[in-house]
């Protein structure tokens, strides 16, 4: 066999070429062979398809890299839930564009670490440049907004709160009740579960958590809630919701900037889901209230369409940040940063991370705004369609109209044990993937549409396929 090739260097490309190839082909075998969503037969039938295609994973002699890459390839793509399908339906789980998994691809070669400046020189500068692009759209007359990457909403919701934590001895609140008082979370129950981990990571008491009976916080209740525990606690961290992951609801955020704001309390936004509206001019003002929060977290591997991950938190200015200062003289030596060499550490919990800017920008480049814009409009379009195809089928119910591009339904009258039934066939046989949300209605199945591509006749027969799976 010979010797393995490199990614990198003035022959990496060359060495690639091939590899890429043969992926391609198997991506392409591998679709073809699942031919639908998801792969029929469940779990058993997935890990038996893997374990034989696998064995022995470890051979006394390696078989070369393009039987490897030919074998392991396809069998992925046979058994991977496809989110490009319009018939995979049931998380924030999108399909991404062609052109930010290619920049993908050259940042995987690269590999530059972004945790010091001399192991990431350009991926340094591209990161502070588009994350401060991006903290500009959230917060519009700040004066130096920015925006660290993380991998997602939960590592963004936890800095949020670690940061939060942070800033509360200097809040009256603390002084008042002595710098041991802890920080408390109040959210709505639609809040993300990653809130209440949060808490846990960091030693914080468990959130208190408001009803959300229409699926929203309710400023009346929120504001009992902190004339209750104001001056009686210690800090408060107000946090709302825009795109809840049951319903893709937005939260009041004006009233609730202004009831923050009122009781001295600090104010996240999660907008993991809603957040990328700001690219839409037709939607965007969805989002009023946003640039009041102390931090706003942002996911652009939802309705952005990036691979995993493609995770930021949004500041409205550095002194924000400035709890995550670390020191470490292998990587950020004082006197390197006095001669001028960016200190990257801080801008993360994690050391070695990978360029996933990379993919943000080139999108960012290759679309514009206005190109985004027009992906979320046909995605939230396709979403009021679906609503739509519901209110007119006879056998069918509306939880209620979309507010994002999440639609529950039901059929009308179905019991919980009906619809996880029906959930749990669609998937089996391989033919739909939806998800499934609990509301003080019962529970509902659930449709998330991320793929600005699809067509109502794709929605039809998706709900053609629900309607086949119904007891008569």
């Amino acid at each position: 066999m010979s010797t393995p090739l490199l990614a990198g260097g003035t022959a990496g490309p060359a060495a690639l070429r091939p590899l890429l190839d043969t992926v391609l082909d198997a991506l392409t075998t591998g679709a073809e062979h699942r031919a639908g969503p998801l792969p029929p037969g469940g779990p058993d039938a997935v890990a038996h398809a893997v374990r034989t295609a696998c064995h022995p994973l470890l051979p006394e002699h390696g078989t070369g890299a393009h039987q490897a890459l030919r074998t392991l390839v396809h069998t992925l793509a046979a058994g991977a839930a496809d989110p490009a399908d319009p018939r995979c339906a049931a998380h924030l789980h999108c399909p991404p564009l062609a052109l930010a998994t290619a920049a993908d691809l050259a940042a995987s070669a690269l590999n530059p670490s972004m945790d010091s400046w001399d192991q990431a020189p350009a991926a340094s500068e591209l990161e502070a440049l588009t994350c401060r692009e991006l903290a500009t759209l959230v917060y519009p007359d700040a004066t130096a907004p920015d925006a660290l990457v993380t991998t997602g909403g939960t590592e963004s919701n936890q800095l949020a709160v670690l940061l939060a934590r942070e800033a509360a001895p200097h809040s009256s609140a603390t002084e008042a009740h002595g710098p041991g008082t802890p920080l408390r979370i109040i959210c709505g129950a639609n809040a993300h579960h990653s809130l209440h981990r949060a808490a846990w990571l960091l030693g914080l008491p468990e959130p208190l958590t408001l009803p959300t009976p229409d699926g929203t916080l309710t400023p009346d209740t929120v504001h009992t809630c902190l004339t209750t525990l104001t001056g009686r606690t210690g800090p408060l961290l107000l946090v709302a919701t825009a795109g809840t992951t049951d319903s893709g609801a937005i939260d009041p955020l004006p009233a609730l900037a202004d009831l923050a704001e009122q009781h001295g309390a600090r104010f996240h936004i999660d907008a993991s889901y809603a957040g990328p509206l700001l690219f839409s001019t037709t939607h965007h003002t969805a989002l009023r209230g946003l640039d009041r929060a102390h931090t706003v977290t942002l996911d652009l591997h939802k309705l952005g369409w990036q691979p995993v991950a493609a995770g930021l938190l949004a500041v409205p200015g550095p002194a924000t940040l400035s709890p995550l200062a670390h020191q470490a003289d292998y990587l950020n030596a004082d006197d390197d940063t006095e001669a001028g060499l960016p200190d990257l550490l801080g801008r993360s919990l994690r050391t070695t991370r990978r360029p996933d800017i990379l993919k943000i920008a080139v999108t960012l480049k290759a679309l514009g705004r206005t190109g985004l814009g027009e992906l979320i409009d046909r995605t939230l379009a396709a979403a009021q369609t679906l609503a739509d195809l519901i209110e007119a089928h006879p056998r069918y119910e509306l939880h209620s109209r979309p507010t994002l591009s999440t639609v529950l339904f039901r059929p009308t009258g179905a019991d919980h044990t009906t619809l996880a039934t029906i959930r749990r066939t669609l998937l089996t046989d391989g033919h739909a993937v939806l998800g499934r949300a609990t509301t003080p209605t019962g529970l509902w199945l659930k449709a998330t549409l991320l793929n600005p591509h699809t067509q109502p006749g794709d929605l039809t027969t998706l709900l053609k396929l629900v309607e086949g799976h119904t007891p008569r």
